[in-house]
């Protein structure tokens, strides 16, 4: 599979929808904060929405080229599209919703829709209305009526934001079980989590641009911009000022680090992931006396969540900084909270900030 997407619309004054990208076999997770032109980049895609200039190709098939004046109507895509709110007719049943539009005899129709019904676990559902199905039920019965016309491309947009936690699970290994059938989609999602877990290759967007694309365990650990870092779940970001051949300071939080990499003018902030923190007494490696990547903490904010302690705090040593940092560590640990904290060097994500187009 290999998609080329090239896409510009002017959505307001304020706001013009600028990405490009392309991608091979596989799930691409497309991450932003909502209002960021993800959607848009799928409407655009499927078809649903014209960019005002651009060019869109998958397998070589050329949907949309706006110097060609190529604009392939949707039902010719051959692209399936998963909507938020799932789309289905309200006045059809799930099996008269999964065959609407097919051609063909009525009853291969039915006998192919059941096979897809039985795949997804809600057989005994067809003959139901779309109100009367839990969330749950109203995704599968939309993705049944979507593979069973075979799309080269799938395209979902937020699939799980409508589901409780329990059934968002349930839903997540399914998808995970579908990309072992078709390796051929694009996710839209505001969730760090879903796209980490689900997704082969990741593109970071914000304000209608594609800020970063690759591996996406390798954007995780290497996210090489602050936009970047912010986006895929970094809570601790202070500019720095260089100090030495491999020493900087973190100036809104008055630490003095070792870094991982030489001085360089183009890395002008760095990020510390909240779970990398290391108490000092069980760090083995970072002396009390020593001044680099330590920090004295000054407790501000302690909470629990099911799993996790959240722990604020500010430097102990620098009264004046107002800056808080997150803390976050596994509540079966058993930890209590200590005097100092460490960062390993291997730790501190070096980041450069992208200057906004325009």
């Amino acid at each position: 599979m290999s998609i080329s997407v090239t896409v510009r619309k002017r959505l307001s004054r304020q706001f013009t929808l600028e990405t490009e990208f392309k991608t091979g076999e596989g799930c691409l997770g497309i991450l932003g904060a909502s209002g960021c032109g993800k959607s848009m980049t799928l409407k655009c895609i499927a078809g649903i929405e014209t960019p005002d200039e651009g060019f869109i190709s998958v397998n070589g098939r050329v949907l949309f080229d706006s110097a060609k004046g190529i604009n392939l109507k949707p039902q010719e895509r051959r692209v399936g599209y998963l909507f938020q709110n799932y789309a289905l007719f309200p006045r059809m049943t799930v099996l008269g919703n999964i065959t609407v539009g097919l051609s063909g005899p009525g009853s291969e129709n039915t006998a192919l829709a059941r096979t897809w019904l039985k795949r997804f676990g809600i057989e005994d559902l067809e003959d139901r209305y779309p109100a009367q199905l839990s969330g749950g039920q109203q995704q599968r019965a939309a993705l049944a009526r979507m593979l069973i016309r075979e799309p080269e491309l799938l395209l979902l947009d937020e699939p799980f934001s409508a589901l409780d936690s329990f059934l968002r699970e349930q839903m997540q290994l399914q998808l995970l079980e579908l990309l072992g059938v078709h390796r051929d989609i694009i996710m839209v999602t505001h969730s760090r989590d879903e796209v980490y877990k689900i997704c082969d290759e990741l593109l970071v967007m914000d304000a209608g641009r594609s800020l970063a694309q690759g591996n996406t365990r390798e954007l995780f650990l290497n996210p090489d911009t602050v936009q970047t870092a912010r986006l895929t779940g970094c809570k601790n970001i202070s500019p720095i000022k260089w100090t030495g051949p491999q020493e900087a300071c973190a100036l809104d939080w008055g630490l003095q680090l070792r870094m991982p990499v030489p001085a360089d003018t183009r890395i002008t902030h760095i990020g510390i992931r909240a779970h990398d923190f290391v108490p000092v007494s069980d760090s083995g490696t970072a002396a009390s006396g020593e001044k680099f990547n330590q920090v004295r903490i000054k407790v501000t904010v302690s909470s629990e969540s099911p799993f996790e302690r959240i722990v604020l705090f500010t430097n102990a040593d620098t009264p004046g900084q107002a800056t808080e940092l997150w803390w976050l560590y596994s509540k079966y640990t058993r930890c209590i909270i200590p005097e100092r904290l460490f960062i390993p060097p291997e730790a501190i994500l070096p980041l450069r900030e992208m200057i906004p187009a325009g």
